[in-house]
């Protein structure tokens, strides 16, 4: 007979093959609350299609586990609807990890439940750059504000341009831009001659136009949500007269995202960008990622927010498979801390410190390439940091 130790050993190791055998085939559930409807519909629909790319790619799985995505409505600015839906989603349909977040208000509703409920909290573009303080479980897998405005306020002063106006939307990651290209711009010698925050819903830019046409600086410093307003700032820009007057406009990569560049023509050729991801972007990752996103989205051009949708589900793919599966929040974000790969956008490092990304900014000018309009990078500040953290 089988002495009874080695009985119970062989039935306790069949036992623990047989769980994690379960726990492998279990499912793992994201809750992914974005704006799929209002004016920042584009957002979501770019994180979302970044999301459904990536788990394309993967059979539909991130660290050997079968996903169930629960995608929410949040509608845009809308804090106590993300509030509502994150409730629903820890409460009602138990999710493991909540993600999305295409707005920084959004981000701030949410992270007190994930604190609270101890849920990991993948943010894939709000860039306030106050958003990954918010919560012990958040990591961002986009940008920051500051991240993305030090660089062309750098190469602004380096350029010679010495007088700006700035203009900014009157809600956080416009506060983050405007703060952070004042400190930058200043600190290298140049001076801010005039500013605005304009309101962050249906702003009227014919009078802040015409203030900056009146103080005639070298240049603009622009930040505004990418869409409707940044078409309809370029179309005054143009309209007044201001290119004309020899007043450049500088500004983070937001004002030509490839969503609206096409809608926005020849007026943004030669406008100069920071930031840290192109379509255009010369890297043998970014030439698949742009292939299988026309192929699977031929009505769309893959920018920003896709890619921060993308990254977000590598970084959990890749944080799950370090945890042996486990969406534990505190063990989630220590295997998070520190994390590195190759994204699209270039080389991609998560802050052990802040848990936001380290990442190259680039440099850009607007060009035509084959017909296209494309931002074209021609300088780089590698593993650039948030400036103000």
């Amino acid at each position: 007979m089988e002495e009874p130790l080695k009985t119970i050993t062989r039935v306790l190791a069949s036992l623990a093959a047989a769980t994690l055998a379960a726990a492998a085939h279990a499912d793992i559930k994201i809750g992914l609350i974005l704006p799929l409807s209002g004016p920042f519909a584009a957002y979501g629909k770019q994180i979302e299609h970044g999301v459904r790319l990536y788990l394309a790619q993967t059979g539909g799985q991130v660290g050997g586990q079968k996903v169930e995505l629960i995608l929410r409505d949040d509608t845009g600015i809308a804090p106590e609807v993300d509030k509502r839906l994150a409730q629903e989603l820890v409460v009602k349909d138990k999710v493991d990890i909540l993600a999305g977040f295409g707005l920084t208000p959004s981000a701030f509703a949410v992270a007190p439940i994930a604190t609270e409920a101890k849920k990991p909290m993948v943010v894939m573009n709000a860039a306030t750059s106050a958003v990954s303080s918010k919560s012990p479980y958040i990591v961002r897998t986009s940008m920051t504000l500051p991240q993305t405005t030090a660089p062309i306020a750098s190469w602004a002063a380096k350029q010679g341009i010495k007088k700006v106006f700035t203009l900014v939307s009157d809600y956080g990651p416009g506060h983050d831009a405007e703060t952070q290209f004042k400190t930058t711009f200043t600190a290298a010698g140049g001076t801010i001659v005039g500013e605005v925050r304009a309101p962050a819903k249906n702003p009227d830019f014919a009078p802040f136009l015409q203030r900056i046409k009146d103080e005639k600086p070298d240049a603009v410093f622009l930040f505004v949500p990418p869409g409707e307003q940044s078409i309809g700032f370029m179309k005054g820009f143009v309209e007044r007269g201001l290119d004309k007057a020899g007043i450049r406009l500088i500004a983070t990569g937001d004002l030509t995202d490839e969503d609206i560049i096409d809608a926005m023509g020849d007026p943004a050729l030669g406008i100069i960008t920071s930031f840290h991801y192109a379509e255009s972007h010369a890297s043998p990752e970014n030439k698949a990622y742009v292939e299988a996103y026309e192929k699977a989205y031929p009505k769309d051009r893959p920018n920003f927010m896709s890619v921060g949708g993308y990254d977000g589900m590598h970084l959990i793919d890749m944080v799950l498979k370090k945890t042996g599966g486990s969406p534990d929040a505190d063990k989630f974000v220590e295997a998070a801390k520190g994390m590195k790969w190759t994204s699209p956008r270039g080389p991609l490092t998560i802050d052990p410190q802040t848990r936001d990304p380290v990442q190259n900014l680039y440099i850009r000018k607007v060009e035509r390439v084959g017909g296209k309009l494309q931002n074209i990078e021609f300088d780089v500040l590698p593993d650039f940091k948030d400036p103000s953290r």
